[in-house]
């Protein structure tokens, strides 16, 4: 398990100064077990500032955003080996890259760092916006005397089961309950003749 050094400690603290904190909430995120893509745009939100009543696309109103437990993050389907990350140092042929198990494995703060950064508009805001994400692999933070909200994550809206796909599950579930009853038929028989047996 990585731990969270003093180092990095320091650099999560580093430029505070350059942000304007009057009137700003500090959310926490929580990524145990949260899908990589969600929890990502709820954070993108946040930062923005687009859950306020207040929000202008010309005004960086959002809040400070941390988030921990970031190398329990999930992600849905084969990404860990399908989805790569690709960048160029600038030499002829030097086209790197990286899967998202490698990725997660050397640094997982980057993964969610550039799942919210590419959900922002690049504009002039984004820097200032990507100075108030705070990302940690594990739940330490530098911030506790800081007014921390938790942030609860929206109910997942489930997508009603496809006809055939309910109907496989409804005849799965008779099946069960047929097997169980002739189960209990079974012992019920045997409780029967034992105690003939023994009379």
């Amino acid at each position: 398990m990585k731990m969270v050094t003093s180092f990095n400690m320091k650099r999560a603290a580093a430029g505070l100064k350059r942000i304007n904190l009057d009137g700003l909430r500090w959310r926490v995120f929580d990524a145990k077990g949260q899908v990589l893509g969600r929890i990502a745009s709820q954070i993108a939100t946040v930062v923005q500032g687009k859950d306020k009543p207040t929000y202008a696309p010309n005004r960086d109103d959002g809040d400070m955003c941390i988030v921990l437990n970031a190398k329990d993050v999930c992600v849905t389907g084969r990404k860990l080996t399908d989805k790569v990350y690709y960048w160029h140092t600038g030499y002829v042929g030097h086209l790197k890259e990286r899967t998202l198990k490698d990725q997660m494995a050397k640094d997982p703060t980057e993964v969610i760092r550039k799942a919210v950064l590419r959900m922002l508009p690049r504009n002039n805001l984004r820097d200032d916006r990507d100075r108030k994400l705070r990302i940690f692999p594990g739940s330490e933070h530098p911030f506790g005397d800081r007014p921390l909200e938790p942030y609860v994550m929206p109910p997942r809206s489930v997508r009603e089961m496809r006809p055939r796909a309910r109907r496989a599950m409804i005849r799965a579930q008779k099946k069960a309950e047929q097997q169980q009853l002739k189960a209990e038929l079974q012992q019920k028989d045997k409780k029967n003749e034992e105690q003939e047996e023994s009379a």
